[in-house]
């Protein structure tokens, strides 16, 4: 879904469906604005020398110039967070903190908008997402951070900085942008599997095992290391049944392992997942043949993509498609940063939120360096 050339910073990237969205290099196009007007129309000082001096509308072929002054006048950031889940809600709090003007964007259901509570977060352990953004949001209060319920349909690079286009038409200037948008859990074609996930279904033992322990569970392992979780999960439930679907070879070895460990093998196809009631969503696991297998739970690890915004700027990605970055969080095109789920499997609340406040110290460390070189040169 992503690619892994380098995105090339004379192009606008859209989130509509009509894709990418070429940048005219006709002088005529785009007013530059003098360092001494962009600075008159910021107020934001000597720093402001390394903003963008002109922001293209992504769906025009030229801007007005009253247009141009509002974008650089009223909406001059230092960060743009994409996105509103704990890697960019963390990201915030620290840049704020850091004394930095950010925007938060956020839009859209969370991620994990299927689970009832988080888990594994200290201090926050068994709350509500929905409680946890809000008490969030709460915390970014006393700080230079605005957060908008909007989608950001486009980032564009212009200079060191870059334009970013939200819901409306209404257009940002920013020195960076931090990327949290999390990744896109692609549901396999099996009957059932939608309605389950979150309820029955889920990816982390140990976000949602404890709830559920001691009971019947299973894996649908597509790989062979989900046939080695199988035996993993065994802390939580010894009553375990990993299904391959035969799309999994399993070594005599590997049976033995499983045999030793108490987990049954299920190479059989199945045909959908029964619904159950209650506290049990889950009824049992209905294979071709029409053999039912009571299970209580199942974990699974389905194909995952960027969201279409990441996708479409081009960033490098490893062979699984999650973001490649810097250990201070910076992607292939210099000044975008990413954190959270996007830029590894390793995947839970609390671990996103780290992600977030490194990335966050990386960036700021980067802008600030930076500015005090452009102050300088001044």
């Amino acid at each position: 879904m992503t690619t892994r050339a380098r995105g090339r910073e004379d192009k606008a990237w859209s989130q509509d469906d009509g894709g990418e969205t070429g940048r005219s290099e006709h002088p005529d196009d785009a007013r530059r604005w003098t360092r001494r007007e962009a600075l008159a129309l910021t107020g934001v000082g000597l720093a402001s020398a390394v903003l963008p001096l002109a922001c293209r509308h992504p769906t025009e072929t030229r801007r007005t110039d009253d247009m141009e002054a509002k974008a650089m006048k009223d909406d001059v950031v230092d960060v743009v967070v994409v996105g509103g889940g704990p890697a960019g809600l963390n990201a915030a709090l620290n840049l704020g903190r850091a004394r930095r003007k950010v925007l938060l964007c956020d839009s859209g259901p969370p991620r994990n908008a299927a689970a009832v509570e988080v888990h594994g977060f200290v201090t926050r352990d068994g709350i509500p997402p929905k409680e946890f953004r809000r008490i969030a949001r709460e915390q970014l209060r006393p700080y230079d951070v605005e957060v908008r319920d909007v989608r950001v349909m486009g980032i564009e690079r212009e200079g060191s900085g870059f334009c970013v286009t939200l819901e409306g038409d209404r257009v940002v200037v920013a020195r960076r942008v931090l990327l949290a948008t999390g990744m896109v859990d692609v549901m396999p074609d099996l009957p059932g599997y939608r309605e389950l996930w979150g309820k029955a279904i889920f990816q982390c033992p140990y976000c949602h095992g404890w709830e559920v322990r001691d009971r019947p569970w299973g894996v649908l392992a597509t790989n062979e290391m989900l046939v080695d979780f199988g035996i993993v999960l065994t802390s939580w439930s010894r009553d375990m049944v990993v299904f391959t679907q035969g799309a999994v070879t399993v070594s005599a070895e590997k049976r033995a392992q499983l045999e030793r460990a108490g987990v049954r093998l299920e190479e059989r196809r199945i045909r959908r997942l029964v619904a159950g009631s209650g506290e049990h969503p889950l009824e049992a696991v209905e294979l071709e043949d029409g053999t039912l297998i009571r299970r209580d739970v199942l974990f699974a690890r389905p194909p995952q993509r960027q969201v279409p915004l990441v996708a479409r700027l081009g960033l490098a990605t490893d062979e699984q498609g999650y973001l490649k970055v810097s250990p201070q969080g910076e992607t292939s095109i210099p000044g975008i940063y990413a954190a959270g789920d996007l830029t590894t499997p390793m995947q839970a609340a609390v671990m996103s939120a780290a992600a977030g406040a490194l990335t966050a110290g990386g960036l700021n460390h980067g802008l600030t360096l930076e500015l005090a070189g452009a102050a300088h040169r001044g």
